[in-house]
């Protein structure tokens, strides 16, 4: 519950645009309460996905957001843009979650009802450690060395 928050990224199939690269998850209880409270903006690249719901309310929040409405299968079923502080959305009964994004992020993925969304983890690989593999090795230097004498003197 502590730990560092799961991201996702978001990205409408239907249209092959990305909606947002860093998500955050918000499943628990308490997270999903907190949802955008006590922020003063979103980054370009982030936004909350709650789960599960299928209404939200903006009672304290700071600013305007774009929210996307999914059923269980990732469908877009509502959308609404610049939803304003201290405001209501009211249930849609075949929502599952709510994506809330920063504004304009519906209009610039041209997102609407019916697109298909792929929400999948967000994990940046490491590049190998030098000297890890053959592959990313440099290349031999040619010393005149038999090979078991340069690994002797490379290893001390």
């Amino acid at each position: 519950m502590f730990g560092k928050p799961r991201e996702v990224f978001v990205y409408n199939k239907s249209k092959e645009t990305f909606l947002s690269f860093r998500v955050r998850v918000a499943d628990s209880v308490l997270s999903r309460l907190i949802g955008l409270l006590g922020r003063r903006s979103l980054k370009p690249d982030g936004g909350v996905w709650i789960v599960p719901a299928n209404s939200i309310h903006t009672v304290g929040m700071l600013f305007s957001f774009d929210l996307v409405m999914i059923d269980r299968d990732f469908r877009v079923v509502n959308v609404k843009e610049m939803v304003r502080p201290f405001r209501i959305v009211w249930p849609k009964l075949r929502a599952e979650s709510v994506i809330e994004l920063p504004q304009h992020t519906i209009f610039r993925s041209r997102t609407q009802v019916g697109d298909q969304l792929v929400i999948d983890r967000y994990e940046a690989k490491k590049m190998p450690e030098l000297g890890s593999n053959k592959m990313t090795d440099p290349l031999p230097i040619d010393t005149g060395l038999p090979a078991n004498e340069v690994r002797k003197l490379v290893s001390k």
